[in-house]
């Protein structure tokens, strides 16, 4: 039986985190429990409120999963169009 590689993709999306979930380390969780590399783009985060935009790299199936993942945790994901980052 031949095992099917792993196709490695890139997406960015937005995270959006409710005052509740603003000290919790699931960017951290996300990586480990989802084997996905996560890079911060962007970021604005206050004691009440906070957003991140990422950029996520591994395989497509891992980085659906972690997102339903940290939709179910209650955080806000959205797509990101275009590149973020500026020099």
């Amino acid at each position: 039986m031949v095992k099917k590689a792993k196709k490695t993709v890139k997406r960015q999306v937005m995270f959006t985190f409710p005052e509740k979930l603003i000290t919790e380390p699931l960017i951290y969780n996300l990586g480990i429990q989802f084997h996905v590399v996560t890079n911060i783009r962007r970021a604005d985060v206050t004691e009440s409120k906070g957003w991140v935009v990422l950029e996520l790299e591994g395989d497509e199936t891992d980085i659906e999963k972690g997102l339903a993942w940290m939709t179910g945790k209650g955080v806000r994901v959205d797509p990101v169009v275009g590149d973020i980052v500026e020099g």
